[in-house]
């Protein structure tokens, strides 16, 4: 009975960072499905990824211009859901931040929801980050990622060179799990 429960335990491990392919539309185009509870999903081989488009908005430290994935063309991204008022997203910023920093081929992008531009404007200046974030205070940028959940903040999606999902972290990322993820998409072929 004791190696009937370790087996299922170690089923159950291994299916937490598994792949669905129900979790990409026919079309190419990402399509996130309720992943059962897991808060991290792997989306592997390359060709089963979701494409991501059209996200883009008003930068938030530049208001008038636009920002949005198709700006790092050939580059790993780290679009990352966040808000000044979020507590996790106070501890991860400075890991997404070291990662913009030091891993080449990489590019992060925030996602600012539920905020005023002030109070998030602030948060940036205050922890010193360079990379820019889109304003989305109504979240409609975020409600363009289909079925994605517009409740989970913090959380990311790591985009491989082809801007498809690869990753999707629902809750705070950690960076030892984080770095490894995009330094093998850095060095999958374009």
């Amino acid at each position: 009975m004791r190696r009937l429960a370790l087996a299922v335990v170690a089923v159950l491990a291994l299916a937490g960072c598994s792949t669905s392919r129900d979790a990409v539309a026919n079309d190419g185009e990402f399509t996130f499905v309720a992943p059962g509870g897991q808060t991290t999903i792997l989306y592997d081989p390359p060709a089963d990824r979701g494409r991501v488009t059209g996200i883009s908005g008003e930068s938030l430290l530049n208001p008038g211009t636009e920002v949005g994935v198709d700006d790092y063309p050939g580059q790993v991204v780290i679009l990352n859901v966040w808000g000044s008022w979020c507590g996790p997203c106070r501890d991860e910023m400075p890991d997404l931040q070291f990662v913009q920093d030091s891993v080449e081929g990489v590019s992060v992008l925030g996602l600012d929801v539920r905020d005023s531009r002030d109070a998030a404007a602030d948060f940036v200046r205050d922890r010193g980050l360079t990379f820019d974030s889109i304003y989305d205070s109504p979240a409609r940028t975020l409600a363009q990622l289909s079925g994605y959940p517009r409740n989970t903040t913090p959380s990311t999606l790591v985009l491989d060179k082809q801007h498809r999902v690869a990753a999707v972290y629902l809750t705070q990322i950690r960076i030892t799990e984080l770095i490894p993820v995009v330094e093998r998409l850095v060095a999958e072929p374009a």
